[in-house]
């Protein structure tokens, strides 16, 4: 069974985020935990470092196929993304 991440959306953790300027770290955590329960374990597993930076999302993923079909699908996660979290924090998806 998956632990909860209740501290994660947490008034005291957004607050700490803004104070001291790692709201993009923070969200990028909220996108790799999204993509953990979106995923089976196996995909999971090759996803590597999540970033975010002037709202533009960069996914590294070790496995050439499934990047390729995150590349081939980047409009729809980049939309699950926008839908999920919010329209105005994204403008762009890479996957590198």
């Amino acid at each position: 069974m998956k632990k909860k991440r209740e501290y994660q959306s947490s008034e005291l953790v957004k607050s700490f985020a803004k104070i001291y300027g790692f709201e993009d770290k923070l969200l990028a955590f909220e996108v790799k935990y999204f993509l953990e329960d979106y995923l089976d374990e196996a995909l999971f597993q090759e996803i590597g470092d999540v970033n975010l930076k002037n709202k533009v999302l960069t996914i590294k993923i070790q496995s050439p196929l499934l990047k390729n079909d995150f590349r081939l699908r980047k409009t729809f996660f980049l939309n699950k993304f926008k839908e999920k979290f919010g329209e105005e924090q994204f403008s762009d998806l890479q996957i590198l």
